[in-house]
């Protein structure tokens, strides 16, 4: 394998339609932007509140329609203080909002965005365990 060296003239100007390493696969790409840091913790603390089976379970279940604790608590058989307590997780993260309706309180998600992140990552693992 031999390596590869190119001479440059350092009074070549650079033509913007053909960069110097438009042909190189290895070239570095530029770097993607980042957004500023409270947006990147407050992705964190979305990421960190759906990281819990019940609490994608509960997603995957309001991602259909709203529903109220009693609803959830037979979906998914588990106990109702178990499903209260996620339910504040997701609430304290953005992820769900309650509206009472007479006694009981009805849950829906904040947007469609992550009801896709958790779809695609149930997704992704289902075709992981496929492979």
């Amino acid at each position: 394998m031999s390596a590869r060296f190119v001479e440059t003239d350092s009074t070549h100007q650079q033509d913007p339609e053909h960069p110097l390493h438009a042909d190189d696969p290895f070239a570095a790409a530029p770097p993607a932007a980042i957004p500023p840091r409270e947006t990147l913790a407050a992705a964190g603390d979305i990421l960190r509140a759906l990281a819990a089976p019940v609490r994608i379970a509960i997603v995957l279940q309001l991602r259909e329609s709203e529903r109220c604790v009693h609803e959830l608590v037979v979906a998914l058989g588990v106990t109702q203080p178990l499903i209260s307590q996620h339910l504040r997780v997701l609430k304290a993260a953005g992820v769900v909002r309650g509206e009472r309706n007479g006694r009981e309180v009805l849950y829906r998600l904040v947007d469609d965005h992550l009801s896709h992140i958790v779809v695609d990552a149930v997704a992704h693992a289902e075709e992981g365990r496929n492979l």
